[in-house]
């Protein structure tokens, strides 16, 4: 029966599913789950109608907010911590391999080839302190993985990536590098460091609604990918960076945080940063084995 009370309504919606269009088990497995716990949200705060419409208004200003360097409803999934869980459930660590985290909302396709060892810097600044990274790929057996295509990127000294600064070159402080024969890489760029992540339209309306900050730790991106082999997005996190165990992403894991060590005179830098990732074989690719 399709009449509803406050009772039956959850009920009346779920038994809906697939009467008037083909769902598979999953899509009926997300909508009841999805169905059944939003009721249950708006039953146990007792939402009330103008509070629903301010959501709805809140929503749509999220959308329009999103652009082709900004999306704010990944933001906004990591500010109430959704990516980092989606991420630990769609990518367990079962075999040693490397733990992943959040993509962000800064990554942009297709970074500069670079050779390696080579400078993803364009522009500096007064206050930057350049590293030297550098680490070995290896898969979940030790053997070292040649032709591992590792995307970086990372904020400015001024704390901002270069997507959202006019006044950085087109594809600042990021590139692509390919593992040697040795599964070795290496690549120069400078000290990331703490930023805010945007507070202002509807991120910063849901962080103050939160009484929460913007604040991150310094990190470097990374993708990491190969034929036959998981894609490993993470980041590096400078074990000395303020926020590093408040951030306001909660994307910090401990074996992700790394030392930024004062370089030796021979590197030209003033930090080194050795860092290794362990690439686990896809599941077709281990079958095989």
């Amino acid at each position: 029966m399709g009449i509803v009370t406050i009772d039956n309504v959850t009920d009346v919606v779920i038994a809906a599913l697939g009467k008037n269009g083909d769902i598979d088990t999953r899509q009926r497995e997300i909508m009841t789950s999805l169905i059944t716990h939003l009721h249950g949200f708006c039953k146990d705060v007792k939402l009330q109608h103008g509070e629903f419409m301010a959501a709805c208004d809140y929503l749509t200003r999220a959308g329009q907010t999103c652009d082709d360097k900004r999306q704010e409803f990944i933001l906004l999934g990591d500010i109430l911590g959704v990516e980092v869980l989606v991420d630990m459930l769609t990518n367990p660590v079962d075999s040693g391999e490397s733990e992943s985290t959040v993509l962000g909302p800064f990554y942009r396709e297709n970074p500069p080839v670079l050779p390696k060892g080579a400078s993803v810097v364009q522009k500096h600044f007064d206050n930057e302190e350049t590293a030297h990274f550098e680490g070995y790929v290896r898969d979940t057996n030790g053997a070292p993985l040649e032709g591992v295509i590792m995307d970086v990127w990372e904020d400015a000294p001024n704390g901002l990536y270069e997507n959202h600064d006019p006044d950085q070159p087109d594809y600042n402080l990021r590139g692509r590098f390919v593992t040697d024969e040795n599964g070795h890489y290496a690549f120069r760029a400078v000290r990331p460091v703490p930023y805010p992540i945007p507070d202002n339209e509807t991120a910063g309306e849901l962080l103050r609604y939160m009484g929460h900050h913007p604040n991150r730790p310094g990190h470097m991106h990374f993708i990491l990918s190969k034929e036959g082999y998981r894609t490993l997005i993470s980041q590096i996190y400078d074990s000395s960076s303020e926020w590093l165990e408040n951030d306001s992403v909660f994307a910090v894991k401990e074996s992700l945080v790394g030392e930024f060590k004062k370089a030796p005179k021979e590197m030209h830098d003033d930090l080194h940063v050795e860092f290794d990732f362990v690439l686990k074989a896809e599941a077709k690719a281990m079958a095989a084995e």
